[in-house]
């Protein structure tokens, strides 16, 4: 009986630790937020800092960009370049949630650019709203 309880008790942690665990090295998340700034418009951030209207990403085969529309905008995405990612319907929603994943190796590009004016959703800018662009390396 205390046997068979250790044996339940260590599949369990097992189960639990070591699934997630796998599953998260095998496709690390990076998770980035479009943030509304006063000075033109947007920029990329992510939790622990702003890293602008321009980012650069290096992910490994596999691994995941979350992208949270954090801002009353809604977004069109674009790629530009490197092989063909599943984009879907090319909008996000304010509020949204997009997540990529990087299959292959090779250099992506997107350009992200916002639906509604600034004024139309009764943001204040100073500048023209900007586009966003974001470089994912996959190696």
């Amino acid at each position: 009986m205390r046997r068979r309880r250790v044996l339940l008790v260590l599949l369990v942690a097992v189960l639990t630790l070591g699934g997630p665990a796998v599953a998260s090295a095998a496709s690390p998340t990076v998770r980035l937020l479009i943030v509304h700034v006063v000075r033109n418009c947007h920029v990329w951030s992510t939790s622990a800092k702003t890293l602008g209207p321009s980012a650069r990403l290096k992910v490994p085969r596999g691994g995941r960009v979350m992208i949270r529309a954090n801002c009353p905008m809604d977004f069109d995405f674009r790629q530009t370049q490197g092989p063909r990612l599943a984009l879907g319907d090319p909008r996000t929603y304010a509020g949204g949630v997009r997540t990529l994943i990087f299959k292959k190796a090779g250099v992506y590009r997107l350009i992200v650019t916002n639906v509604q004016t600034p004024e139309e959703r009764g943001l204040v800018t100073l500048g023209d709203a900007n586009t966003l662009s974001l470089t994912v390396v996959v190696k």
